[in-house]
């Protein structure tokens, strides 16, 4: 690899799901970090060839948690750097807000452990601060609390119950 090209950042580009249930509960689950220390986060991945983000975001959290969710509607996406193997890497994802459907399996293999807790304890939990910054945004005035009850209709709601797999966490 040249230097010219080992100095060009790489683009990633993922997809992710802010998992609220009727009674405020967030969805967490324990992975690895880069340097395979454990790590609570929110699911999320890399998006297949002609995925859509909502798609990619669905498909994700079935996978990493067993539950199979709907869109309410997107939030704020989020770019960071990071580095891997002396590269630089601007990973942006796409995140949604969604509601738990139903517990359709078991998560995968790249995933811990998988936990419904208060925002509150998620905040102590999570590592990283684009996470926190998603959490924080529950309750604010950008936050449309979702009644119990109540279904989203029509192109505001998208659900997804693939099972496909993937070989690497976005």
């Amino acid at each position: 690899m040249s230097p010219a090209s080992r100095s060009r950042p790489v683009l990633q580009f993922s997809a992710g799901g802010l998992v609220v249930d009727d009674a405020g509960r967030v969805l967490l689950i324990r992975a690895r970090d880069l340097r395979n220390q454990p790590v609570w986060t929110l699911p999320k991945g890399a998006l297949n060839p002609g995925e859509s983000a909502a798609d990619a975001a669905l498909r994700e959290v079935r996978e990493e948690t067993g539950w199979e969710c709907e869109v309410v509607r997107e939030l704020d996406a989020v770019t960071y750097w990071f580095q891997r193997d002396g590269r630089r890497i601007r990973k942006t994802v796409r995140w949604y807000l969604m509601r738990p459907l139903r517990k359709a399996g078991e998560h995968d293999h790249e995933v811990d452990e998988v936990l419904w807790t208060d925002p509150g304890d998620a905040r102590a939990r999570l590592r990283y601060e684009s996470d926190l910054k998603l959490v924080n945004t529950m309750g604010g005035p950008e936050w449309p609390p979702i009644p119990p009850g109540v279904r989203r209709t029509g192109s505001e709601s998208r659900s997804c119950s693939t099972g496909a797999s993937r070989t690497s966490r976005g």
